[in-house]
């Protein structure tokens, strides 16, 4: 039998979390007192080894933000045999009839997309078992080493891993850390066995009210749960608590004000949303508009130009001139300034799919911030996440409040160096990214902005503009003469190598890196939902100062639970290829003369047009694809060009896209296309994707030759 933890995809990585909002309802009802129900005897009850003579039946709910629709159930018992599979309803339900035979503790594994929720029970009697973020926790809890997908592993091994005591115990101590919301609620709650339904109330209501996130490092699982109260401010710090897997005692949540605890949208109306926005999209173009369509097949306008009525209704007062977002009303103009809502004037949106819809928390002014997934008509997909507003009952567009456009995001990176293994490493940090606004002259009209938060007392960051560059980059001492080329803060890097000595930052001199790094132990400390001050200063001198504030979906990873994340690898043929290719060029893979047959394009796959890179189980599939070298010459100005690619895609083409009059690195090929110019060098190929709490994930594979100092 081939070793259980290969059936398991490792899904519940550094970045890809167990969590959200669940809903159910029912179980736990509100009398008789608050806190924990005691399972009932015939869920949780026996140990290992417990069999049945005949079939029994095993069902429960699965759900996480809503029902955990259409997942893959999968029952393993103690030998590792799969003794269930079936696919949850819509409801998010399951039944599993248990063949005879079938040998306790079992293990209870969902899996959609890229998430998994997991459970386990002691007994094979018929019973209740449910499998939520909460049962997840309990199962981290219960793994020798906090990784949900290894506990059945560890079952197999020693089938006295998980008894009904055991289970019993991290119940206890999860509903007691609990206590202050379940007391703000009036409920109480079973969550291994107390009958439920997604429909918002009961137990439900205590899912509804939390994201939870499972990240397991290796040696435990770092937790976080943390209510979705309504802050009192922007800059309010979330409601949370973060604790490791094999912590004794679990840290009690702080006190709950019940007046924070508004209604949250219901997991229907957050799909209800989703389906009417489908339904715009649906639309032709023509129809969606009613500005005169290019000869590119695009349009422009304004929010005034959108007329379907599926339209306009998706947007508070059923009006698309409400929405404004950083400033930036709906529509598309010709100048290229950025504008909300550019999707509906193109033609290429058109059937634009979304869902996987989960709200993630409140603003200040009681707007909800929702993530969401979607998918265009060629299969394109990425995460997003957008607000809205309860209006009689259903959920509208709005925007927000801010001046200017900018976002935080966390980040975990691999650089995988080709020619030098001894320096491949995994890197953490924040993305601040902020536009780089320019007045009628072109000019900046910012001169800095001062990046600070509580979760960092005493950090601040500062960002500049660079000629050039479209966004703000970071400089170390907060001056515009020494800005770098990113807006990328690495808080933490490590080699691979454990023999390699130094620092990536002693050659890797384009980023800022936190001096020293911070530990794992202080990046897991750091909330989920951590609020950033921005602070933005005009290049003016006289226009006040404006503050924003964004609040994460997700802190930065550990080092260790980026160690365990599986990324995106380059199939084999295609590694070798590149490393032939750069072998003896410092600056990578340098262009030849073009010929008419060969252009000098980027074709991304191996020989015979096979595949160029493998997706391993557990990994995000990417979503965008980039190159980035210099033009001809010793000092060459740098480039990038990034493309879009299908989360099924296994290789892409990337051809050379000319910045300015002076650029250099493209030249001219047939068909009023373009081509890179001989000379021209290519030292980094990037993939990226998305995690749906809003992380960045990228994996680099580097073909330049470094020399260290």
């Amino acid at each position: 039998m081939p070793h259980l933890t290969r059936k398991l995809p490792h899904v519940l990585s550094a970045v890809t979390l167990a969590l959200l909002s669940a809903c159910g309802g029912g179980g736990g009802g509100s009398g008789g007192g608050f806190g924990f129900i005691p399972p009932a005897s015939t869920s949780n009850g026996g140990g290992g080894g417990d069999q049945p003579a005949a079939a029994t039946t095993l069902s429960g709910t699965v759900a996480t933000g809503a029902a955990f629709a259409g997942a893959a159930l999968t029952v393993f018992d103690q030998t590792g045999a799969k003794v269930c599979e079936v696919t949850t309803t819509a409801e998010g339900t399951y039944s599993c009839s248990l063949p005879a035979g079938t040998k306790a503790p079992l293990v209870i594994q969902a899996v959609r997309d890229d998430l998994t929720l997991y459970s386990t029970t002691a007994s094979t009697a018929t019973g209740t078992t449910n499998v939520t973020p909460l049962t997840t926790i309990i199962v981290a809890q219960l793994s020798p080493n906090g990784d949900p997908s290894q506990l059945a592993a560890a079952i197999q091994a020693d089938a006295g891993a998980v008894t009904a005591g055991s289970i019993g115990d991290q119940v206890a101590k999860l509903v007691a850390a609990l206590q202050p919301l379940l007391t703000a609620l009036n409920l109480s709650i079973d969550p291994m066995s107390g009958e439920f339904a997604a429909n918002g109330t009961g137990q439900d209501r205590v899912l509804d009210a939390i994201n939870v996130s499972v990240r397991p490092d290796g040696t435990a699982a770092n937790i976080e749960i943390t209510v979705k109260t309504l802050p009192a401010g922007e800059d309010s710090p979330p409601v949370s608590i973060v604790f490791r897997s094999g912590d004794a005692v679990i840290a009690t949540l702080p006190p709950v004000d019940t007046a924070s605890l508004v209604s949250p949208p219901t997991p229907a109306m957050v799909q209800a949303l989703l389906d009417r926005i489908n339904a715009c999209y649906a639309l032709p173009l023509a129809q969606r508009v009613d500005s005169p369509i290019e000869s590119d097949g695009n349009a422009y306008g304004s929010a005034a130009n959108v007329v379907a009525p599926a339209c306009r209704t998706l947007f508070v007062g059923d009006d698309p001139a409400s929405f404004v977002s950083a400033g930036a009303p709906v529509g598309r103009v010709s100048s290229g300034a950025r504008r909300s809502f550019e999707s509906l004037f193109r033609f290429g949106p058109t059937n634009l799919k979304h869902d996987r819809g989960n709200f993630e928390y409140f603003h200040a002014n009681g707007d909800i911030a929702l993530t969401f997934r979607w998918t265009d008509v060629i299969g394109n997909t990425d995460n997003d996440f957008i607000n809205a507003k309860i209006v009689d009952g259903a959920l509208k567009l709005t925007g927000n409040s801010n001046t200017y456009r900018a976002a935080v995001r966390p980040q975990l990176e691999k650089k995988d160096y080709l020619k030098h293994q001894n320096l491949v490493f995994h890197s953490v940090g924040y993305v601040i990214s902020i536009d780089n606004v320019r007045d009628g002259n072109g000019d900046p009209i910012l001169s800095k902005v001062v990046a600070t938060t509580a979760s960092l007392p005493g950090k601040e960051l500062v960002l500049v503009p660079k000629t050039g560059l479209n966004t703000l980059v970071l400089t170390p001492d907060g001056t515009a003469g020494s800005a770098l080329n990113s807006a990328l803060w690495r808080m933490s890097a490590r080699y691979l190598d454990p023999a390699q000595t130094g620092s990536p930052s002693d050659f890797e001199n384009a980023n800022l890196f936190a001096t020293p790094p911070y530990t794992d132990e202080q990046l897991g400390k750091i909330a989920d939902q951590t609020v950033w001050k921005l602070e933005f200063f005009r290049a003016d001198g006289t226009t006040p100062n404006v503050v924003q504030y964004v609040r994460t979906f997700s802190r930065v990873p550990t080092i260790a639970e980026a160690v365990q994340t599986p990324l995106v690898e380059l199939a084999p043929a295609l590694r070798a290829e590149l490393l032939a290719e750069s072998q003896n060029t410092a600056r990578g893979i340098v262009f030849g003369a073009p010929t008419p047959s060969e252009p000098n394009n980027v074709d991304f796959s191996a020989d015979g047009d096979l595949d160029g890179w493998v997706v391993p189980n557990g990994a995000l599939a990417p979503t965008s694809f980039g190159v980035f070298g210099r033009a001809p010459g010793p000092s060459g100005a740098r480039f990038s060009e990034t493309v879009t690619v299908r989360s099924t895609a296994r290789k892409a083409m990337v051809y050379c896209q000319p910045v300015g009059g002076s650029d250099a690195h493209c030249v001219p090929a047939d068909n009023n296309s373009w081509q890179y110019a001989q000379g021209a060098s290519l030292s980094t190929f990037s993939f990226t994707a998305r995690t749906a709490r809003q992380v960045d994930v990228r994996k680099n594979f580097e073909v330049w030759t470094v020399t260290l100092p």
